[in-house]
């Protein structure tokens, strides 16, 4: 999520700074939490991705609407009352759906404080099962870059790294 990336930047950055020995010798980790939880019955999958999401939902056969059409399917019928709450769009994304008779539910994390402790364990923490990227030496160097051009004391850098990448921004947290 947004909150999870902006965190994962200022550790590269602090770590890059002043405990460079440890990213040097490769002793840096970043642990990977899902990013949805899919269930059918009692069957639990994990998926890290969207692409790994949509792979997950084809291998096991299940059908299921996107969450923007859910989205949509819902406004329309509600078109006169169009000020939808926060509450009430986050209950559509965690709709359950039912794709050839079996229900299948999927739940979309923004971060890791919607997991309960067991599923943090199961996901994020349990060396058996846990997904853990090593950082290099260039991703604690770009995270350097960007920190420091996003929160440094030099305007200029900021504007326009802002003004060069307004237009693609894919997440934005407002």
């Amino acid at each position: 999520d947004v909150d999870g990336s902006h965190i994962r930047t200022l550790l590269l950055t602090l770590f890059y700074r002043y405990f460079r020995p440890l990213v040097d010798s490769g002793y840096l980790y970043i642990a990977q939490p899902p990013l949805y939880k899919i269930t059918k019955g009692k069957q639990i999958w994990y998926a890290y991705t969207d692409d790994e999401k949509e792979k997950i939902l084809k291998e096991n056969n299940l059908e299921i609407a996107s969450i923007e059409e859910k989205i949509e399917e819902e406004s329309s019928e509600e078109s006169e009352d169009s000020e939808d709450s926060e509450e009430e769009e986050a209950s559509v994304k965690k709709k359950i759906v039912k794709p050839k008779g079996a229900k299948v539910g999927i739940q979309r994390y923004k971060g890791l404080g919607e997991m309960n402790p067991e599923q943090l364990w199961e996901t994020t923490m349990d060396p058996v099962r846990r997904t853990m990227l090593r950082v290099t030496i260039e991703n604690a160097e770009k995270a350097n870059q960007i920190f420091e051009t996003l929160m440094g004391p030099d305007v200029p850098p900021r504007r326009k790294f802002i003004q060069t990448h307004a237009k693609s921004v894919r997440n934005l947290d407002v």
